[in-house]
């Protein structure tokens, strides 16, 4: 019963189930889902420029 639990908790984790069940434990304005999913774009490109620049200096 404990592995079975292990088992979806890790399966629903890889999906990333309860990141989105926290993301809507509230309602988010359009607004506000704009602004927060440009600010995860400029995020992940930073990310990926600064890894760009760190493996050619590397």
């Amino acid at each position: 019963m404990d592995q079975a639990i292990r088992v979806l908790k890790k399966k629903m984790n890889r999906e990333g189930m309860f990141r989105e069940m926290k993301k809507r434990k509230f309602f988010e304005k359009p607004s506000e889902r704009r602004r927060r999913k440009k600010a995860e774009a400029v995020r992940r490109l930073r990310k990926k420029l600064r890894r760009a620049v760190a493996a050619g200096l590397g």
